[in-house]
């Protein structure tokens, strides 16, 4: 579904992503984990556009969206749910949702309005929220409607960027059973978590990074490899 080969990335004269190659294939949870700064967030904006490669080739679906605009990777079917949620402050839960039906434009409203309704059924606290402002949503909420505004558009990849940081157990435990349920769904996931040990629990495989690379790469249902990975990224 999305293959990366020999991708790198830089700021300026910062190279921050150093011949990166990785796979996702159709239904998997992909993790990628490592210490704060070696490039996992670069990672995710690379694959979304919104950091243009320095070379390498990024492939989705079989087709080839290195530099791509940000917008058009999204129609593509590449949805992203950054690290800092990115919930417009000034419109309503409902309003924010409904910003997630323009990455997928032609389609029928009959059909739209299942998929902001289906949102509501999949996040009952924000259907109690409907009418609210999002600035006065909790941490977690806007969590909520940052993952749910990308899954009313129809993603058939998700890109998952440090969904838990900050937030009450209780809720991270929320997100969680989200995220497997979306792997239950079969919708394919790159996610980016610093809570590892819960985020194994969802994962098919993974990636540990380090300066931009990886350096490591295991299955989840794998002890020795779940091992070894807390030993590389715990240096």
């Amino acid at each position: 579904m999305l293959a990366l080969d020999a991708v790198n990335a830089h700021y300026g004269l910062s190279h921050v992503l150093q011949g990166v190659s990785l796979s996702i294939a159709k239904g998997e949870v992909v993790g990628v984990f490592g210490r704060n700064g070696v490039g996992k967030t670069t990672l995710i904006k690379t694959v979304a556009g919104w950091v243009k490669p320095s070379s390498g080739s990024i492939q989705f679906d079989g087709g080839e969206i290195a530099g791509l605009p940000a917008d058009r990777i999204c129609r593509l079917g590449i949805g992203l749910v950054p690290e800092d949620r990115r919930v417009f402050p000034g419109l309503t839960v409902e309003e924010n949702l409904r910003l997630g039906l323009m990455q997928a434009p032609r389609r029928a409203k009959a059909d739209a309005e299942r998929a902001i309704e289906r949102a509501f059924e999949r996040f009952p606290r924000l259907a109690g929220r409907r009418r609210q402002m999002g600035i006065t949503l909790s941490g977690g909420e806007q969590q909520m409607l940052a993952i749910a505004r990308v899954l009313v558009g129809a993603p058939r990849l998700l890109l998952i960027d440090e969904p838990t940081e900050g937030l009450a157990p209780m809720v991270v435990d929320e997100i969680f059973a989200l995220i497997a349920e979306l792997r239950a769904d079969g919708i394919p996931i790159l996610l980016v978590e610093q809570n590892v040990m819960r985020a194994l629990e969802v994962c098919d495989r993974f990636f540990a990074f380090e300066r931009g690379a990886v350096v490591f790469e295991g299955r989840a249902d794998v002890a020795a490899d779940r091992l070894r990975l807390i030993e590389v990224i715990a240096v």
